[in-house]
């Protein structure tokens, strides 16, 4: 794609620094506007205009990175602002796409935002989990019950959503720990591999792991994704104990227990699941 061209002004200041609000869409009349907080540069690229961060760094070129504030654009200290303009022209099209994709997926994030309270739910296994809270909740059950697709808790009604979420948070581990051990089993026989050790992980980025050693690492945010998503994130990591790379033969041994693995691949990665690190 030839290059458009653009016009690159350093933000409108004030005795505090540069005057930018949060990265907003634009109206009808007005072009869509992506803007970094910390935004030193304006950039009009191809239905937008960016503003974004600009840094020098130690790296030998030009970098881009796209994230939940917006555009971060990085350079040495020795390449010169004009070749940086005519990076981020050439780069405009895609920053563009990414800024968009990016401010869609957060619009999602908070669409999937749990309100911990009594009557609210949750994705688990695909499906909405509604949360009771009922403080009679016999012992036995460890102060959890799904009974008809609602998660019991023996909670009072007035607790608060922090203990809420933290009761469903030490729940969603022990069922974590309990279906992962049960797939495990069943699906390294077929791939003739063994397991030693299983660890959940809490990353917040990658969704499994393997090593030489056998040892697996699984995400237990991915009880909010349904069953068949879980078996392929648990193959795909067993699979890893043949191949320790993404090599022809590994997809192989991946589609010989998961045929259509793909499709579960790109809902692994476009479905939004509610976000943990705050209430």
């Amino acid at each position: 794609m030839a290059p458009t061209d653009i016009a690159l002004v350093a933000p409108e200041m004030d005795a505090h620094g540069p005057v930018l609000p949060a990265m907003v869409w634009g109206t009808v009349s007005e072009p869509t506007q992506f803007r970094h907080p910390a935004a030193n540069r304006e950039a009009q690229l191809p239905g937008a205009l960016v503003a974004y961060a600009f840094k020098r760094s130690k790296r030998r070129s030009i970098g881009f990175v796209v994230g939940a504030q917006g555009l971060v654009v990085s350079a040495p200290k020795w390449v010169p602002l004009a070749e940086v303009d005519a990076a981020v022209r050439s780069k405009g099209g895609w920053i563009v796409q990414k800024l968009g994709q990016s401010q869609e997926r957060q619009a999602q994030q908070q669409a999937t935002r749990v309100a911990w309270q009594n009557g609210s739910a949750f994705p688990y296994l695909g499906q909405p989990l509604t949360l009771v809270l009922e403080p009679a909740l016999h012992r036995a059950h460890k102060g959890a019950l799904v009974i008809d697709n609602t998660l019991r808790l023996g909670l009072p009604l007035d607790a608060a959503p922090a203990q809420i979420r933290a009761a469903v948070h030490k729940w969603l581990l022990l069922q974590a720990r309990a279906l992962f051990v049960e797939r495990l089993n069943h699906f390294a026989p077929l791939l003739g591999v063994q397991w030693k050790r299983l660890a959940l992980s809490n990353a917040t980025t990658r969704w499994g792991s393997a090593s030489t050693l056998g040892s697996i690492r699984l995400n237990w945010r991915l009880l909010h994704h349904r069953m068949a998503v879980v078996d392929y994130v648990v193959v795909h990591e067993l699979s890893h104990l043949r191949f320790m790379d993404h090599s022809a033969q590994f997809w192989a041994t991946v589609a010989s227990i998961v045929p259509g693995y793909a499709p579960l691949r790109a809902e692994l990665r476009s479905v939004v699941v509610p976000r943990w690190d705050e209430l």
